[in-house]
């Protein structure tokens, strides 16, 4: 069978490694520019065609896949008379891939069948470098039969693919995933800041702490920073950090669910944010939450 044409929206980090993996897997695809050329003059010199609008790439496209940063950039995308929906063809797939509000994927996933088409939701877990792979993890969600027809594809993308129920639990799953993530990363964090405070070495601090049943990733990714010094061992911001968690509390607010852990942590992101760490790597908060201790803002 034919590889279905694929319209690509969103080159960040993410969507430039993932469409590198579409194209060496044969896929014929059609890209769109939002913040960079640089990503999408390289697809296009693999052999993407390049879309002025996203009512164009919908056009040539039996598979829309959305890799952006907010809800509302997806719906700017989506909606309009330039907007995917204008342009999609009949029977065609839109996959969100990134993290979006629930409350908004469904909204988005009647508008798109009322035209004609099919709306999936399909965050991700793991790093570019797992997507040049075809490693990551895809929480999708959706119609069965409509995530049957698309998961060759996505078996090309991830290495873990979930089918996880209707339209918007695979958001809300990974909603509930970040914020354990931000909780733990600003927990050691804090930990590694009062070892400093406190004349603590924080490799002897971490030696104790990893070596019983607190270890995990993500304490692994803020150890790679606060020791070792690498900062980009968690490829993910302290903006799109602070953007998620505030979804997450948005979506309890939305159900009318107590949540007693994330205002504390969106707290923390807010300060940070307000303290000029948006654009640095979650693990960089070892240095904001070391600073606020000694009674500082900023680096």
């Amino acid at each position: 069978m034919a590889k279905p044409e694929i319209g690509f929206i969103g080159l960040g980090f993410m969507g430039t490694a993932m469409v590198e993996r579409l194209q060496t897997k044969g896929y014929k695809l059609t890209v769109i520019a939002n913040r960079s050329r640089k990503a999408i003059d390289a697809a296009v010199e693999r052999g993407a065609h390049e879309a002025k609008t996203a009512r164009e790439l919908a056009a040539a496209s039996d598979i829309v896949m959305l890799c952006v940063d907010t809800s509302d950039a997806v719906e700017s995308r989506m909606r309009g008379p330039d907007g995917v929906i204008a342009g999609l063809r009949k029977d065609a797939i839109v996959i969100d891939f990134g993290t979006s509000l629930p409350a908004s994927t469904r909204r988005l996933g009647a508008e798109v069948a009322a035209a004609g088409g099919h709306y999936m939701d399909a965050p991700l877990g793991r790093t570019p470098a797992h997507a040049l792979e075809g490693k990551l993890n895809i929480m999708a969600a959706g119609d069965k039969a409509v995530f049957d027809r698309v998961r060759p594809v996505l078996g090309d993308l991830g290495e873990n693919v979930f089918h996880l129920g209707v339209l918007g639990a695979g958001h809300i799953i990974k909603l509930i995933n970040n914020f354990i993530a931000m909780t733990t990363a600003n927990a050691v964090a804090e930990a590694f800041a009062m070892a400093d405070a406190t004349g603590i070495e924080r490799e002897k601090l971490y030696s104790v702490i990893s070596a019983g049943p607190l270890r995990s990733a993500m304490m692994d990714f803020v150890k790679a920073y606060a020791v070792d010094g690498k900062a980009d061992a968690l490829a993910f911001s302290v903006r799109n950090g602070r953007k998620d968690v505030g979804y997450y509390a948005a979506m309890a607010d939305d159900a009318g669910i107590p949540s007693l852990i994330s205002p504390a942590v969106k707290q923390a992101l807010t300060l940070a944010l307000a303290a000029g760490y948006g654009d640095r790597m979650v693990p960089e908060l070892v240095d904001f939450h070391s600073a606020l201790m000694r009674g500082k803002r900023g680096a």
